[in-house]
């Protein structure tokens, strides 16, 4: 593909910019009715298939975990997230923006990813009411 044709997906699709890949298994948990439905078909439309639901039983290469702050503990949430990827997976973690119902201080998503043993490698604009951090476990 060219780089011009890279650049047009990347604003017709919104989750060309999150470096999902042809085939990979994506686990969604979190799911509900205020989820970014462009950005989960963006997903659909790259990794050509559906998203698998939270009962999934084996392992996935990303997790998308929608998280917002009354969803409980996030610490524990990406702890078990971390148990349903492959070694060097990741975790797309989606966290209402400012101002929306469900917000998380981003100090608490940092604090969350470091004591899970995660590290934040990078933050996207995922959709009108959507924040992305890209969590990773560290290099052994």
């Amino acid at each position: 593909m060219s780089a011009t044709a890279d650049h047009a997906e990347e604003r017709t699709n919104p989750a060309a910019k999150l470096g999902f890949e042809p085939g990979q298994v994506v686990q969604e948990i979190g799911y509900d009715d205020d989820v970014e439905q462009e950005l989960r078909e963006g997903i659909e439309a790259i990794i050509g298939q559906e998203l698998e639901d939270e009962d999934y039983d084996d392992v996935a290469d990303v997790v998308v975990l929608w998280f917002r702050d009354d969803d409980g503990d996030l610490t524990d949430a990406l702890v078990d997230a971390i148990g349903l990827i492959d070694e060097g997976g990741q975790i797309w973690l989606l966290t209402p923006k400012t101002g929306r119902d469900g917000y998380i201080e981003p100090s608490d998503i940092n604090e969350a990813a470091q004591t899970s043993g995660l590290s934040q490698t990078r933050s996207i604009n995922a959709g009108k009411d959507w924040t992305g951090s890209r969590l990773i476990s560290p290099k052994r």
